[in-house]
Protein backbone atom coordinates (compact mmCIF):
# COMPACT_ATOMS: atom_id res chain seq x y z
CA UNK A 1 0.00 0.00 0.00
CA UNK A 2 2.66 2.16 1.31
CA UNK A 3 5.16 4.13 -1.24
CA UNK A 4 8.76 4.74 -1.06
CA UNK A 5 8.19 7.84 0.96
CA UNK A 6 5.30 6.35 2.65
CA UNK A 7 7.35 3.10 3.99
CA UNK A 8 10.10 5.39 4.98
CA UNK A 9 7.86 7.38 7.50
CA UNK A 10 6.27 4.13 8.70
CA UNK A 11 9.25 2.69 9.52
CA UNK A 12 10.65 6.22 11.10
CA UNK A 13 7.15 5.82 13.23
CA UNK A 14 6.75 9.50 11.89
CA UNK A 15 3.30 8.36 10.82
CA UNK A 16 1.60 10.91 13.84
CA UNK A 17 3.18 13.42 12.16
CA UNK A 18 2.23 13.10 9.35
CA UNK A 19 -1.27 14.04 10.94
CA UNK A 20 -0.39 17.23 12.49
CA UNK A 21 -1.46 19.25 9.60
CA UNK A 22 -1.59 22.83 10.47
CA UNK A 23 -5.05 24.07 9.20
CA UNK A 24 -6.54 27.26 8.62
CA UNK A 25 -10.74 27.98 7.87
CA UNK A 26 -12.35 30.35 5.86
CA UNK A 27 -16.29 30.15 5.82
CA UNK A 28 -18.80 32.71 4.12
CA UNK A 29 -22.12 33.38 4.92
CA UNK A 30 -24.74 35.44 3.56
CA UNK A 31 -26.57 37.71 6.13
CA UNK A 32 -30.22 37.44 5.97
CA UNK A 33 -33.20 39.11 7.19
CA UNK A 34 -35.65 37.01 9.85
CA UNK A 35 -37.54 36.05 6.99
CA UNK A 36 -34.76 34.34 4.56
CA UNK A 37 -34.26 36.79 1.95
CA UNK A 38 -31.28 38.33 1.49
CA UNK A 39 -30.81 41.04 4.11
CA UNK A 40 -30.81 44.97 3.54
CA UNK A 41 -29.48 46.05 6.68
CA UNK A 42 -25.63 47.64 6.75
CA UNK A 43 -22.89 45.98 7.19
CA UNK A 44 -22.07 45.62 11.05
CA UNK A 45 -19.19 47.72 12.37
CA UNK A 46 -17.21 44.56 12.85
CA UNK A 47 -16.51 43.83 9.38
CA UNK A 48 -14.21 46.52 8.81
CA UNK A 49 -11.50 47.24 6.58
CA UNK A 50 -9.23 46.40 8.94
CA UNK A 51 -10.39 43.18 10.63
CA UNK A 52 -8.53 40.37 9.05
CA UNK A 53 -10.60 37.42 10.71
CA UNK A 54 -14.35 38.43 9.73
CA UNK A 55 -14.29 39.99 6.68
CA UNK A 56 -16.62 40.66 3.30
CA UNK A 57 -16.29 38.34 0.12
CA UNK A 58 -18.34 38.91 -3.14
CA UNK A 59 -20.91 40.96 -2.02
CA UNK A 60 -21.96 43.54 1.18
CA UNK A 61 -23.91 40.36 2.20
CA UNK A 62 -21.24 37.72 1.97
CA UNK A 63 -19.33 37.57 5.27
CA UNK A 64 -15.94 35.62 5.73
CA UNK A 65 -14.86 34.78 8.80
CA UNK A 66 -11.35 33.51 8.19
CA UNK A 67 -9.46 31.82 11.29
CA UNK A 68 -5.67 32.21 11.87
CA UNK A 69 -3.83 28.57 10.98
CA UNK A 70 -4.03 26.53 14.60
CA UNK A 71 -1.82 23.68 15.10
CA UNK A 72 -5.20 20.88 15.02
CA UNK A 73 -8.35 20.39 13.67
CA UNK A 74 -10.09 20.87 16.78
CA UNK A 75 -8.11 24.00 17.91
CA UNK A 76 -9.60 25.65 14.41
CA UNK A 77 -12.92 24.48 14.85
CA UNK A 78 -12.71 26.29 18.23
CA UNK A 79 -11.42 29.61 16.24
CA UNK A 80 -14.50 29.31 13.86
CA UNK A 81 -16.90 28.82 16.78
CA UNK A 82 -16.04 31.36 18.62
CA UNK A 83 -15.34 34.15 15.60
CA UNK A 84 -18.61 33.13 14.66
CA UNK A 85 -20.56 33.90 17.75
CA UNK A 86 -18.99 37.15 17.61
CA UNK A 87 -19.98 37.69 14.03
CA UNK A 88 -23.99 36.63 15.26
CA UNK A 89 -23.78 39.05 18.02
CA UNK A 90 -23.08 42.05 15.52
CA UNK A 91 -25.89 41.46 13.20
CA UNK A 92 -29.24 43.37 12.77
CA UNK A 93 -32.07 42.22 15.45
CA UNK A 94 -33.55 41.43 12.23
CA UNK A 95 -30.17 39.33 11.00
CA UNK A 96 -28.99 35.82 10.99
CA UNK A 97 -26.20 34.08 9.36
CA UNK A 98 -27.91 31.74 6.10
CA UNK A 99 -26.67 28.42 7.03
CA UNK A 100 -26.99 27.27 3.36
CA UNK A 101 -24.41 27.17 0.53
CA UNK A 102 -26.80 28.51 -2.24
CA UNK A 103 -28.29 32.03 -1.56
CA UNK A 104 -31.31 33.38 0.61
CA UNK A 105 -33.72 34.58 -2.06
CA UNK A 106 -33.77 38.23 -2.98
CA UNK A 107 -36.15 40.30 -5.41
CA UNK A 108 -33.93 41.60 -7.84
CA UNK A 109 -29.92 40.81 -8.83
CA UNK A 110 -28.88 44.31 -10.03
CA UNK A 111 -29.65 45.64 -6.91
CA UNK A 112 -27.22 43.60 -4.86
CA UNK A 113 -24.05 45.58 -4.36
CA UNK A 114 -20.73 44.28 -4.63
CA UNK A 115 -18.59 44.58 -0.92
CA UNK A 116 -17.54 47.89 -0.20
CA UNK A 117 -14.19 47.82 0.18
CA UNK A 118 -10.97 49.53 -0.63
CA UNK A 119 -10.87 51.62 -4.18
CA UNK A 120 -8.30 48.64 -5.76
CA UNK A 121 -10.69 45.66 -4.91
CA UNK A 122 -14.09 47.08 -5.50
CA UNK A 123 -12.35 48.09 -8.78
CA UNK A 124 -11.16 44.02 -9.25
CA UNK A 125 -14.76 42.81 -8.17
CA UNK A 126 -16.13 44.76 -10.99
CA UNK A 127 -13.90 43.09 -13.68
CA UNK A 128 -14.58 39.60 -11.63
CA UNK A 129 -18.66 40.48 -12.39
CA UNK A 130 -18.04 41.81 -16.03
CA UNK A 131 -16.46 37.98 -16.81
CA UNK A 132 -19.14 36.19 -14.51
CA UNK A 133 -22.00 37.80 -16.80
CA UNK A 134 -24.37 37.71 -13.36
CA UNK A 135 -23.42 38.50 -10.20
CA UNK A 136 -25.80 35.19 -9.14
CA UNK A 137 -23.01 33.26 -10.00
CA UNK A 138 -21.02 35.18 -7.01
CA UNK A 139 -23.04 34.28 -4.62
CA UNK A 140 -22.83 30.97 -3.55
CA UNK A 141 -20.79 29.97 -0.44
CA UNK A 142 -18.74 27.22 0.99
CA UNK A 143 -15.79 26.14 3.25
CA UNK A 144 -11.91 26.93 2.31
CA UNK A 145 -9.94 24.40 4.42
CA UNK A 146 -6.51 25.27 4.60
CA UNK A 147 -3.86 22.11 5.32
CA UNK A 148 -0.01 22.96 5.89
CA UNK A 149 2.46 19.57 6.26
CA UNK A 150 4.52 19.73 9.45
CA UNK A 151 7.74 20.91 8.58
CA UNK A 152 9.29 17.84 10.60
CA UNK A 153 7.80 15.44 8.02
CA UNK A 154 9.81 17.99 4.92
CA UNK A 155 12.55 17.43 7.59
CA UNK A 156 13.15 14.11 7.89
CA UNK A 157 12.11 13.04 4.16
CA UNK A 158 14.69 15.57 2.89
CA UNK A 159 17.43 13.93 4.83
CA UNK A 160 16.54 9.88 3.62
CA UNK A 161 16.08 11.53 -0.03
CA UNK A 162 18.39 14.26 -0.66
CA UNK A 163 19.92 12.30 -4.17
CA UNK A 164 16.08 12.24 -5.10
CA UNK A 165 15.35 15.87 -4.69
CA UNK A 166 17.26 18.73 -5.01
CA UNK A 167 16.17 20.72 -2.24
CA UNK A 168 14.05 20.96 0.92
CA UNK A 169 11.60 23.36 -1.54
CA UNK A 170 11.19 20.02 -4.28
CA UNK A 171 10.46 17.85 -1.49
CA UNK A 172 7.19 20.26 -0.04
CA UNK A 173 6.58 20.67 -4.00
CA UNK A 174 6.38 17.00 -4.18
CA UNK A 175 4.09 16.33 -1.24
CA UNK A 176 1.36 19.11 -1.80
CA UNK A 177 1.48 17.61 -5.53
CA UNK A 178 0.30 14.80 -4.02
CA UNK A 179 -2.11 16.56 -2.16
CA UNK A 180 -3.64 18.34 -5.28
CA UNK A 181 -3.68 15.41 -7.16
CA UNK A 182 -5.34 13.08 -4.89
CA UNK A 183 -8.21 16.13 -3.50
CA UNK A 184 -8.81 16.48 -6.89
CA UNK A 185 -8.83 12.89 -8.13
CA UNK A 186 -11.41 12.27 -5.25
CA UNK A 187 -13.38 15.60 -5.31
CA UNK A 188 -16.44 13.69 -6.55
CA UNK A 189 -16.71 11.73 -3.10
CA UNK A 190 -16.58 14.29 -1.07
CA UNK A 191 -19.61 16.04 -3.66
CA UNK A 192 -21.74 12.69 -2.85
CA UNK A 193 -20.59 12.29 1.38
CA UNK A 194 -20.50 16.35 2.34
CA UNK A 195 -22.73 18.10 -0.66
CA UNK A 196 -25.60 20.00 0.64
CA UNK A 197 -26.70 22.03 -1.87
CA UNK A 198 -29.53 20.44 -3.61
CA UNK A 199 -32.07 23.40 -4.59
CA UNK A 200 -31.84 27.13 -5.26
CA UNK A 201 -33.86 29.70 -3.77
CA UNK A 202 -36.13 32.34 -5.87
CA UNK A 203 -34.24 34.68 -8.49
CA UNK A 204 -30.94 32.82 -8.07
CA UNK A 205 -31.83 31.41 -11.56
CA UNK A 206 -31.81 33.96 -14.25
CA UNK A 207 -35.43 33.45 -16.83
CA UNK A 208 -34.48 31.47 -19.35
CA UNK A 209 -31.29 30.09 -17.18
CA UNK A 210 -30.97 26.51 -17.51
CA UNK A 211 -31.97 24.51 -14.32
CA UNK A 212 -32.04 21.09 -13.17
CA UNK A 213 -35.80 19.84 -13.11
CA UNK A 214 -35.16 18.10 -9.73
CA UNK A 215 -32.99 18.43 -5.94
CA UNK A 216 -29.62 17.31 -7.47
CA UNK A 217 -26.87 16.56 -4.54
CA UNK A 218 -24.74 20.09 -4.60
CA UNK A 219 -25.88 22.77 -7.28
CA UNK A 220 -22.79 24.75 -5.96
CA UNK A 221 -20.48 21.83 -6.81
CA UNK A 222 -22.08 21.57 -10.39
CA UNK A 223 -21.70 23.86 -13.44
CA UNK A 224 -25.18 25.46 -11.89
CA UNK A 225 -23.29 27.05 -9.58
CA UNK A 226 -20.21 28.47 -8.70
CA UNK A 227 -18.72 26.95 -11.82
CA UNK A 228 -14.73 27.30 -12.68
CA UNK A 229 -14.74 25.91 -16.30
CA UNK A 230 -10.98 26.75 -16.19
CA UNK A 231 -8.62 23.73 -15.37
CA UNK A 232 -5.80 23.52 -13.06
CA UNK A 233 -2.85 21.75 -14.20
CA UNK A 234 -1.52 19.18 -11.11
CA UNK A 235 1.13 17.10 -13.01
CA UNK A 236 3.92 19.47 -11.24
CA UNK A 237 4.24 22.88 -9.57
CA UNK A 238 5.78 24.21 -12.80
CA UNK A 239 3.26 22.88 -14.49
CA UNK A 240 0.56 24.63 -12.32
CA UNK A 241 2.32 27.69 -12.33
CA UNK A 242 2.31 27.71 -16.18
CA UNK A 243 -1.32 26.63 -16.71
CA UNK A 244 -2.75 29.61 -14.31
CA UNK A 245 -0.27 32.42 -16.07
CA UNK A 246 -1.60 31.06 -19.93
CA UNK A 247 -5.08 31.58 -18.62
CA UNK A 248 -4.58 35.61 -17.69
CA UNK A 249 -2.52 36.00 -20.95
CA UNK A 250 -5.44 34.43 -22.64
CA UNK A 251 -8.19 36.25 -20.92
CA UNK A 252 -9.76 32.99 -19.75
CA UNK A 253 -9.50 34.79 -15.92
CA UNK A 254 -8.76 38.35 -14.80
CA UNK A 255 -5.48 37.53 -13.00
CA UNK A 256 -3.74 34.96 -10.25
CA UNK A 257 -6.56 35.00 -7.87
CA UNK A 258 -9.09 34.94 -10.09
CA UNK A 259 -8.27 30.83 -10.72
CA UNK A 260 -11.03 29.64 -8.50
CA UNK A 261 -10.31 25.69 -8.48
CA UNK A 262 -11.49 23.16 -6.26
CA UNK A 263 -7.54 23.24 -5.09
CA UNK A 264 -5.24 25.94 -5.44
CA UNK A 265 -1.92 26.20 -4.07
CA UNK A 266 -0.29 28.70 -2.07
CA UNK A 267 2.97 29.96 -1.69
CA UNK A 268 5.14 33.05 0.16
CA UNK A 269 6.19 35.48 -2.34
CA UNK A 270 5.22 35.65 -6.17
CA UNK A 271 3.19 33.38 -7.86
CA UNK A 272 5.59 32.79 -10.49
CA UNK A 273 8.19 31.91 -7.86
CA UNK A 274 6.14 29.43 -6.25
CA UNK A 275 8.29 26.16 -7.87
CA UNK A 276 11.95 27.84 -6.06
CA UNK A 277 10.55 29.21 -3.15
CA UNK A 278 7.93 26.06 -2.04
CA UNK A 279 4.39 25.39 -1.41
CA UNK A 280 3.56 26.55 1.94
CA UNK A 281 0.10 25.20 2.30
CA UNK A 282 -2.39 23.36 0.04
CA UNK A 283 -6.22 25.14 0.00
CA UNK A 284 -9.86 23.03 -0.62
CA UNK A 285 -12.20 25.55 -1.92
CA UNK A 286 -14.58 21.84 -2.87
CA UNK A 287 -17.14 22.20 0.81
CA UNK A 288 -20.72 23.08 0.54
CA UNK A 289 -21.94 24.62 4.15
CA UNK A 290 -22.58 22.03 6.66
CA UNK A 291 -26.60 23.41 7.81
CA UNK A 292 -26.45 20.90 10.64
CA UNK A 293 -23.17 22.96 11.72
CA UNK A 294 -23.75 26.51 13.51
CA UNK A 295 -20.00 27.48 12.33
CA UNK A 296 -20.71 25.38 8.44
CA UNK A 297 -18.30 22.47 8.94
CA UNK A 298 -17.85 19.73 11.08
CA UNK A 299 -14.72 18.55 13.58
CA UNK A 300 -15.21 15.03 11.76
CA UNK A 301 -15.45 16.62 8.14
CA UNK A 302 -12.03 17.62 9.19
CA UNK A 303 -10.91 14.56 10.81
CA UNK A 304 -12.10 12.52 7.51
CA UNK A 305 -9.96 15.39 5.00
CA UNK A 306 -6.70 14.27 7.42
CA UNK A 307 -7.16 11.21 6.76
CA UNK A 308 -7.48 11.84 3.04
CA UNK A 309 -4.53 13.32 3.39
CA UNK A 310 -1.94 11.32 5.08
CA UNK A 311 -3.29 8.54 2.42
CA UNK A 312 -2.24 10.87 -0.26
CA UNK A 313 1.12 11.55 1.10
CA UNK A 314 2.05 7.60 2.07
CA UNK A 315 0.99 6.17 -1.19
CA UNK A 316 2.45 6.10 -4.63
CA UNK A 317 0.83 9.27 -6.59
CA UNK A 318 0.40 9.36 -10.10
CA UNK A 319 2.40 9.11 -13.19
CA UNK A 320 3.14 12.26 -14.67
CA UNK A 321 1.58 11.24 -18.28
CA UNK A 322 -1.65 10.19 -16.58
CA UNK A 323 -1.96 12.83 -14.37
CA UNK A 324 -4.11 15.35 -16.95
CA UNK A 325 -6.15 12.62 -18.04
CA UNK A 326 -6.54 11.38 -14.47
CA UNK A 327 -8.41 14.87 -13.81
CA UNK A 328 -10.39 15.45 -16.60
CA UNK A 329 -11.61 12.44 -16.12
CA UNK A 330 -12.43 12.80 -12.34
CA UNK A 331 -13.71 16.37 -13.14
CA UNK A 332 -16.17 14.47 -15.17
CA UNK A 333 -17.50 12.27 -12.25
CA UNK A 334 -17.85 15.00 -9.90
CA UNK A 335 -20.33 16.52 -12.04
CA UNK A 336 -22.31 13.42 -12.74
CA UNK A 337 -22.35 12.61 -9.15
CA UNK A 338 -23.26 16.74 -7.96
CA UNK A 339 -26.47 16.39 -9.95
CA UNK A 340 -27.41 13.10 -8.94
CA UNK A 341 -30.61 12.67 -7.25
CA UNK A 342 -29.57 13.43 -3.31
CA UNK A 343 -31.79 10.03 -2.35
CA UNK A 344 -30.31 7.79 -4.65
CA UNK A 345 -27.60 5.89 -4.54
CA UNK A 346 -24.73 7.59 -6.80
CA UNK A 347 -23.61 5.39 -10.20
CA UNK A 348 -20.20 5.49 -8.61
CA UNK A 349 -21.21 3.70 -5.20
CA UNK A 350 -18.83 0.57 -6.01
CA UNK A 351 -15.71 2.71 -6.47
CA UNK A 352 -16.90 5.26 -3.28
CA UNK A 353 -17.01 2.02 -1.13
CA UNK A 354 -13.46 0.29 -2.35
CA UNK A 355 -11.79 3.66 -2.16
CA UNK A 356 -13.42 3.93 1.81
CA UNK A 357 -12.31 0.46 2.41
CA UNK A 358 -8.86 1.14 1.54
CA UNK A 359 -8.49 3.55 3.85
CA UNK A 360 -10.33 1.61 6.61
CA UNK A 361 -7.38 -0.74 5.78
CA UNK A 362 -4.59 2.27 5.84
CA UNK A 363 -5.93 3.98 9.22
CA UNK A 364 -5.70 -0.36 10.77
CA UNK A 365 -2.63 -0.55 9.58
CA UNK A 366 -1.57 2.57 11.45
CA UNK A 367 -3.45 2.11 14.48
CA UNK A 368 -5.15 5.40 14.39
CA UNK A 369 -7.73 6.38 16.63
CA UNK A 370 -11.21 5.04 17.19
CA UNK A 371 -12.45 8.75 16.15
CA UNK A 372 -11.05 8.29 12.60
CA UNK A 373 -12.41 4.66 12.39
CA UNK A 374 -15.42 5.89 13.21
CA UNK A 375 -15.31 8.56 10.56
CA UNK A 376 -14.86 6.33 7.92
CA UNK A 377 -17.45 3.65 8.83
CA UNK A 378 -20.05 6.99 9.06
CA UNK A 379 -18.84 7.67 5.48
CA UNK A 380 -19.63 4.38 4.46
CA UNK A 381 -23.13 4.62 5.84
CA UNK A 382 -23.61 7.39 3.48
CA UNK A 383 -22.63 5.69 0.90
CA UNK A 384 -24.87 2.57 1.25
CA UNK A 385 -27.74 5.13 2.39
CA UNK A 386 -27.97 7.95 0.40
CA UNK A 387 -31.16 9.43 2.70
CA UNK A 388 -27.92 10.15 5.31
CA UNK A 389 -25.84 12.43 3.19
CA UNK A 390 -26.40 16.46 3.90
CA UNK A 391 -27.99 16.92 1.08
CA UNK A 392 -30.28 13.37 1.49
CA UNK A 393 -31.38 14.36 4.69
CA UNK A 394 -32.17 18.21 3.33
CA UNK A 395 -34.47 16.73 0.54
CA UNK A 396 -36.90 15.82 3.41
CA UNK A 397 -37.34 19.14 3.92
CA UNK A 398 -38.31 20.71 0.31
CA UNK A 399 -41.23 22.44 0.12
CA UNK A 400 -42.66 24.22 -3.19
CA UNK A 401 -38.79 23.70 -4.68
CA UNK A 402 -37.37 25.50 -1.65
CA UNK A 403 -35.37 24.95 1.45
CA UNK A 404 -36.27 28.74 2.82
CA UNK A 405 -38.26 27.53 5.81
CA UNK A 406 -35.54 24.80 6.84
CA UNK A 407 -33.04 27.09 6.37
CA UNK A 408 -34.48 30.18 8.18
CA UNK A 409 -35.11 27.63 11.14
CA UNK A 410 -31.35 26.69 11.60
CA UNK A 411 -30.98 29.97 11.02
CA UNK A 412 -32.84 31.35 13.96
CA UNK A 413 -31.79 28.42 16.23
CA UNK A 414 -27.87 29.34 16.04
CA UNK A 415 -28.89 32.90 16.17
CA UNK A 416 -30.70 32.30 19.61
CA UNK A 417 -27.84 30.04 20.59
CA UNK A 418 -25.22 32.29 20.05
CA UNK A 419 -26.86 35.44 21.62
CA UNK A 420 -27.08 33.50 24.89
CA UNK A 421 -23.30 33.08 24.77
CA UNK A 422 -21.80 34.70 27.93
CA UNK A 423 -18.20 35.54 26.63
CA UNK A 424 -18.64 36.25 23.23
CA UNK A 425 -15.73 38.84 22.34
CA UNK A 426 -17.50 42.50 21.43
CA UNK A 427 -14.53 44.58 20.80
CA UNK A 428 -13.79 44.32 16.87
CA UNK A 429 -15.72 47.35 16.17
CA UNK A 430 -13.70 49.39 19.14
CA UNK A 431 -9.80 48.10 17.26
CA UNK A 432 -7.37 50.83 17.11
CA UNK A 433 -4.84 48.35 14.95
CA UNK A 434 -5.93 44.92 13.61
CA UNK A 435 -5.93 42.03 15.91
CA UNK A 436 -2.78 39.91 15.66
CA UNK A 437 -3.05 35.86 15.64
CA UNK A 438 -1.66 36.34 19.38
CA UNK A 439 -3.91 39.03 20.46
CA UNK A 440 -7.32 37.32 19.30
CA UNK A 441 -6.02 34.06 20.83
CA UNK A 442 -6.05 35.80 24.49
CA UNK A 443 -9.12 38.06 23.75
CA UNK A 444 -11.33 35.10 22.29
CA UNK A 445 -11.63 32.68 24.75
CA UNK A 446 -10.65 34.04 27.75
CA UNK A 447 -10.59 31.09 29.51
CA UNK A 448 -13.55 28.97 27.84
CA UNK A 449 -11.22 26.80 25.88
CA UNK A 450 -7.13 27.24 25.39
CA UNK A 451 -5.71 25.98 21.51
CA UNK A 452 -2.54 24.59 22.03
CA UNK A 453 -0.94 26.75 19.91
CA UNK A 454 -0.64 29.12 16.78
CA UNK A 455 1.38 28.96 13.85
CA UNK A 456 3.86 31.55 13.42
Amino acid sequence: MFSEIGQTIFENEAVAKTFDFNMGLEVEMHRADNIGELSPETTPASISLDNPWITKDFTETMTEVVTPAANNARDAVHYLYSLNNALRNALAPNEVLWPLSMPPAFADAQKIQLAKTTPEKEAYLKRVLANMGAVNKGLPCGVHVSLSIDDRVVNMIWEKYQSRFNSKEAVRNHLYILLAQGFTRYRWLLTYLLGASPVAERNFFNPGDPQPDHPVRSLRQSHYGFDMRFAGDYTNVRRYVNRVLAGVKKKEIIDVAQFHGAIRLKSQGSFEEMEERGVNYIELRMLDLDPWSMAGIRLNTLYFLRIMASYFIMTPGLDEEAVCETITRANQLNEVVAVERPTEPTKYAPTALAFLERLELFASQLQLGPEYLEVLEDMTDRVNRPDLTPSGQMARFIKDGSLTEFGLRRALRYQKSALQSLATFKGFENMATPLSAEDLKKNLFRGSYEPSGLIQ
